[in-house]
């Protein structure tokens, strides 16, 4: 059974950091393709990065690019996402993702972690 259970968020200060993380078990996490996806009050999903299981290469929304960093622990089965900057508008439910649908889309989701940047 494929399980994605995100830690790590709370409250934070514009300008802070957070770090979520993401424990993966019940598939080959090691080579798996993985993404973070967020979702505001009112608003639709939307994507921040993805991590290519296989090659280790990264990508960005623009709205994150430089502030966020997605990386994993392979050791650890450990997905994380380090948040730097951090603005009110990044305020948002943040899931974790296997993303084995084809073209990055995730197939399995976590249950989520809050973030909420506000001073």
């Amino acid at each position: 059974e494929v399980q994605l259970v995100e830690s790590g968020g709370g409250l934070v200060q514009p300008g802070g950091s957070l770090r979520l993380s993401c424990a993966a078990s019940g598939f080959p996490f090691s080579t798996s393709d993985m993404t973070w996806v967020r979702q505001a009050p009112g608003k639709g999903l939307e994507w921040t990065s993805t991590l290519n299981g296989k090659t280790g290469d990264t990508f960005y929304a623009d709205s994150v690019q430089g502030r966020f960093t997605i990386s994993k622990d392979n050791a650890k089965n450990m997905l994380y996402l380090q948040m730097n900057s951090l603005k009110p508008e990044d305020s948002a439910m943040y899931f974790c993702a296997r993303a084995g649908g084809g073209d990055f889309l995730p197939d399995y989701w976590g249950q989520g972690t809050q973030v909420t940047v506000s001073s």
